[in-house]
């Protein structure tokens, strides 16, 4: 039977069938992106987050489709930009930073891949780091194991210092148990410190005043996607007020921040893109460890430390992975 015989044997509908199957054949996976802080600051994150997609042999626009929602660092909308993503019908989720608690309440079904600062089972994202069950697993750059560890950097630096601050961001999950973990390490050899939340720019500012006016000798920024999105302003008022301090990303010693240490983010968001593909082949958040850092690097911008009029030790250049001039 010639061709045009047999669609005309199945009239209207044969000539629908061929544009109805190539629709088919191109329909791609939608898949969800979201974010508490805006979309210019999420830039570099989302080119790693695709470059992990792209290592998994998925490119948006190709074989993927991409919704993104930005909270423009407004926490309260994080809720309702998940459902959003939940209405939508997406594959899955990508939850970055303080995002995880929304994108979990609005679906314990669609899969969603974290990027997180604190222990994702004390904060009750997944069962264990191992064999995480449920619908969650991601990536925690173990921002509450890692604060002492800055602590005692920044107290190198300065040696005769005995009274710290703590920048927290009150939206973020891990602020108070890393900074129990400070308190701990600060309280073993003798040091004090003291922590001020802080979540917009506005209580930035107060807060660094406060911290000048009583007196602080050096302040620790702790882990959030906020202080990510107002790394210019911190490192400005740090460099002002003459504050030594250290910085949990190496975005902070690149936009003028004295010092950080601490993971790659950028290679976690990587990661996100990563675990995203191989779910979009089929494996199951259940069965997928949560993945942890096993590289740590310190950055020192030593041309800050000039303008403060501080004096680096010879032993922290040393052991610095990379010197900002």
């Amino acid at each position: 039977m010639r061709r045009r015989e047999f669609l005309a044997l199945l009239g209207g509908a044969g000539a629908t069938w061929p544009l109805a199957a190539r629709a088919q054949q191109g329909a791609m996976p939608l898949i969800g992106y979201l974010y508490s802080g805006t979309e210019d600051a999420a830039s570099i994150g989302v080119a790693a987050f695709r470059k992990g997609l792209g290592e998994a042999g998925f490119v948006e626009g190709r074989n993927v489709a991409i919704e993104y929602r930005f909270a423009g660092n407004q926490p309260e909308r994080m809720s309702e930009l998940a459902a959003e993503l939940v209405r939508r019908r997406v594959k899955l989720i990508a939850a970055m930073g303080t995002s995880v608690r929304a994108a979990k309440a609005a679906t314990a079904t669609i899969p969603i891949v974290f990027d997180t600062g604190g222990d994702p089972v004390q904060q009750g994202l997944v069962a264990s780091l191992n064999r995480p069950g449920g619908n969650l697993t991601g990536v925690t750059f173990l921002g509450q194991e890692l604060a002492p560890k800055r602590l005692g950097l920044l107290h190198e630096i300065i040696p005769h210092a005995k009274r710290f601050a703590m920048l927290v961001d009150p939206n973020t999950i891990s602020g108070e148990s890393s900074f129990q973990a400070v308190q701990a390490a600060a309280a073993a050899i003798g040091l004090n410190v003291e922590a001020f939340k802080a979540g917009s720019n506005r209580e930035i500012d107060a807060a660094f005043a406060s911290l000048v006016e009583n007196r602080f000798e050096g302040v620790l920024i702790n882990n959030s996607p906020s202080f990510n999105n107002r790394r210019l302003q911190l490192a400005i008022l740090a460099a002002r007020h003459v504050m030594p301090a250290i910085y949990y990303d190496r975005v902070f010693a690149e936009a003028g921040g004295l010092m950080s240490y601490g993971s790659n983010v950028l290679d976690q968001y990587r990661q996100v893109g990563v675990y995203a593909g191989r779910i979009l082949k089929g494996e199951k958040p259940a069965d997928l460890p949560v993945m942890q850092p096993t590289k740590f690097e310190l950055i020192i911008n030593l041309h800050t430390a000039r303008t403060i009029d501080l004096t680096v030790p010879p032993s922290l250049l040393a052991i610095a992975d990379e010197v900002i001039e």
